[in-house]
């Protein structure tokens, strides 16, 4: 469940058809996470379930990797629209995968509270992103990760979607 503190403009709410259990909106069953720009950094802001409890009262480490891999995702696509002075609903449209994941867990990250993901662009190197995400509960770091997203699709030179067999 998302946790809409005030209006913005969600990365995520520009990604139409997205199915993906962390991010996708189209996804009933998923997390539908949020996230936003303050500044050069991207936030989200997400408050877990009981389902999704590794011990009880502590988030289950796949879920928190989930969210900060699909924060992470959706920020490098949001970094790539920032960089070329453009709005999220313009064309062309990217959209970016995980090459590699590397989350450090802290402390036990309780699942009953408010997390904060708050990620930034740390390099740029072609279609390749690399980003840092750091994750607070009640300003207490908890987990962080390094995190590599490659574009895979860009429309200006893809006609089909990302999984076309043509």
């Amino acid at each position: 469940m998302t946790n809409k503190k005030h209006d913005t403009d969600y990365f995520q709410d520009h990604m139409p058809g997205n199915i993906c259990f962390g991010c996708g909106r189209d996804n009933h069953d998923g997390l539908k996470i949020s996230s936003y720009w303050d500044g050069d950094e991207a936030i989200c802001q997400w408050k877990s379930e009981d389902k999704y409890q590794g011990w009880k009262g502590i988030m289950n480490g796949g879920i928190l990797a989930t969210i900060i891999d699909c924060h992470s995702m959706c920020t490098a696509m949001a970094s790539a629209y920032k960089a070329e002075s453009r709005t999220l609903d313009s064309e062309p449209i990217y959209r970016y995968a995980t090459g590699t994941l590397k989350v450090k867990y802290i402390k036990p990250t309780p699942n009953d509270v408010l997390v904060t993901l708050r990620a930034s662009i740390v390099e740029i190197k072609g279609r390749k992103v690399l980003v840092h995400c750091k994750v607070f509960c009640e300003d207490v770091l908890t987990a962080e990760a390094d995190v590599v997203a490659i574009q895979v699709y860009n429309s200006a030179i893809q006609s089909e979607g990302i999984f076309s067999s043509e």
